[in-house]
């Protein structure tokens, strides 16, 4: 091989490396705590419910967790209100979650601090299953649901809140870019199928509201 092919390619090689390092360094890990937190517990329970019982496994999981209406119905299983936003039905649904998650974590974590935060996040998910849940009983329906997108769309909520509060940049977000997310997620949800709305409307509140209270 030429030479000066080696010569360029590790020159790109090591520009790239330096870039990542430099990435790497400006992302406040310390500051993020929670955010890195839930990214683990989820990413974790999914990788190990597939691992040890594949798409049976990840069932059984939605079966023990999940917001079932019966569940809570006949057999006072409560706390599914708070487990089934730490399951995922596959891949996509758990990438997608999580990928909003970092994102959104990022900036609010940093903005409301470690605890703030992570009240934002629970009772998001919690004000999200509960709309959900109200819904689903007026209209007769009976389904299982499960996923972090209620608690995201809390987080959400609270940036959008939190800059129309103070009027300036959240973390490293302007108020156009939360705008337009908000947006885009709420239309991006109604014209999907097998999405619960519900819950993500309910969490967006939950989290807008919460963040005017602190």
């Amino acid at each position: 091989m030429d030479n000066r092919i080696v010569v360029h390619y590790n020159e790109r090689v090591s520009l790239i490396e330096k870039n990542w390092g430099i990435i790497l360094k400006r992302i406040e890990y310390k500051k993020i705590v929670f955010t890195i937190i839930l990214l683990v517990i989820n990413i974790g329970v999914f990788v190990v419910v597939s691992f040890l019982g594949g798409q049976t496994g990840i069932r059984e999981m939605l079966t023990w967790a999940a917001l079932h209406d019966h569940a809570v119905i006949f057999h006072q299983e409560y706390y599914r209100f708070i487990t089934s936003f730490f399951v995922h039905f596959d891949v996509e649904h758990l990438g997608h979650n999580m990928l909003m998650l970092g994102a959104l974590g990022y900036n609010l974590e940093l903005e409301k601090g470690h605890i703030k935060f992570i009240l934002i996040y629970f009772l998001s998910g919690l004000g999200g299953n509960l709309v959900s849940f109200g819904i689903r009983q007026m209209m007769g329906q009976v389904v299982m649901s499960g996923g972090a997108s209620g608690a995201v769309f809390g987080l959400m909520g609270a940036l959008l809140g939190t800059y129309l509060k103070y009027r300036r940049p959240i973390g490293r977000m302007t108020g156009r870019g939360i705008l337009i997310m908000v947006a885009f997620s709420i239309y991006f949800g109604f014209v999907s199928s097998g999405v619960d709305n519900a819950a993500h409307i309910g969490g967006l509140i939950t989290g807008f509201i919460i963040s005017l209270l602190m």
